[in-house]
């Protein structure tokens, strides 16, 4: 499984604009892009996301630039992740991925619909956890996600 470039950039950027502290100056998008080696129109972009989300806010002037517009602590990477890229899984999986046909040929007898769905209940589960607040403090490590129900095998959702 893999993330998209726009989730893992965009995350990267609300994250260098959350360690700013009040008191300074707000981060611009040529500080942003220079601080995380990318290209200004892309970190345009991701902040026009990320400000339409309501996660950010900019402003205009000399002393302009962009803002959290959230409590740290009350945001979650999976919402910053669902507004960056959508979910693994959602309901509307099986209309996007029916190939060649307008139906999934499966939509009856899928074999692979639960495993999907399990793996977003999954992503879901450690990413919720997280606010941004827990990737910006300054201690090593991130707070320790327990799964007390875990087996070997995991039931598939029918």
């Amino acid at each position: 499984m893999k993330f998209s470039t726009q989730e893992d950039y965009g995350l990267r950027c609300l994250l260098q604009i959350a360690r700013r502290p009040m008191t300074e100056t707000a981060l611009t998008i040529p500080e942003i892009s220079r601080l995380e080696g990318l290209s200004q129109t892309h970190v345009a972009k991701l902040l026009m996301i990320l400000r339409q989300q309501g996660f950010v806010r900019s402003s205009r002037g000399q002393a302009g630039g962009y803002r959290l517009d959230r409590d740290p602590s009350g945001l979650s990477v999976g919402e910053v992740l669902t507004a960056l890229g959508g979910k693994l899984y959602d309901s509307d999986f099986c209309e996007r991925h029916s190939g060649q046909l307008d139906v999934c040929t499966h939509a009856v007898d899928c074999g692979v619909r639960s495993l999907w769905q399990n793996v977003q209940q999954a992503v879901d589960s450690v990413v919720d956890r997280i606010s941004i607040a827990d990737l910006i403090d300054t201690k090593p490590s991130l707070p320790e996600i327990r799964f007390e129900d875990r087996t070997d095998r995991i039931p598939l959702l029918r």
